[in-house]
């Protein structure tokens, strides 16, 4: 873990010369790489719930029975909470699998959003209209790299599908695995060939 870490912090303190081409020594180039960081370690099993109304009761017919006595603020506070939180957004990417201005775009975009909604189940698909544009995009990455490994995984189903950023919504975090994957730009010694 320690030496991820250290591995992390070098190769975040070369980053700084993507913003500047004419930083680079001669013979080097700048090379995406992949990192490895931890996970945010948050139970993402309540998100978007209230823990008020999935206490055991007898009265759903539970074995047990949880009494949580609070006043009304705190009801209404948790509901506007999760009211507020479930709009939530943020800068991510997503898939472009379809973009088109053809006569029969619409009947085209809802056939690919239909035929990648039953193939790959769990992963949000967002069909928009941006005048003259079709478009129907798919997931909700946090970062280019999950983006990126998706693609390839549809890209037989979908050849000229491509990442883009966009603005998405709050994706679940995945509990399921510790760290995530993100790509940027390392300073290596040009290769000869």
């Amino acid at each position: 873990m320690k030496r991820i870490i250290i591995f992390a912090a070098l190769m975040l303190a070369f980053t700084h010369l993507a913003n500047a081409q004419s930083e680079i020594p001669a013979g080097y180039e700048l090379v995406d790489s992949v990192i490895y960081r931890p996970a945010a370690s948050v139970d993402s099993t309540l998100v978007g719930r209230n823990i008020f109304s999935i206490m055991p009761s007898a009265a759903k017919g539970d074995d047990t029975q949880v009494n949580v006595f609070q006043s009304q603020e705190i009801l209404n506070s948790m509901d506007s909470h999760l009211t507020y939180n479930e709009k939530k957004t943020m800068t991510g990417y997503r898939i472009r699998i379809f973009f088109d201005n053809k006569q029969t775009a619409r009947n085209e975009s809802e056939a690919t959003m239909a035929r990648f909604l039953k193939t790959y189940h769990g992963i949000p698909a967002y069909r928009t209209y941006a005048n003259p544009y079709f478009k129907v995009s798919v997931g909700d990455f946090r970062t280019k790299s999950e983006a990126m490994e998706f693609l390839e995984e549809i890209k037989h189903n979908f050849p000229g599908a491509f990442v883009t950023k966009e603005t998405i919504s709050y994706p679940v975090i995945d509990r399921q695995n510790s760290f995530v994957t993100d790509t940027i730009k390392v300073l290596r010694k040009t290769m000869v060939q």
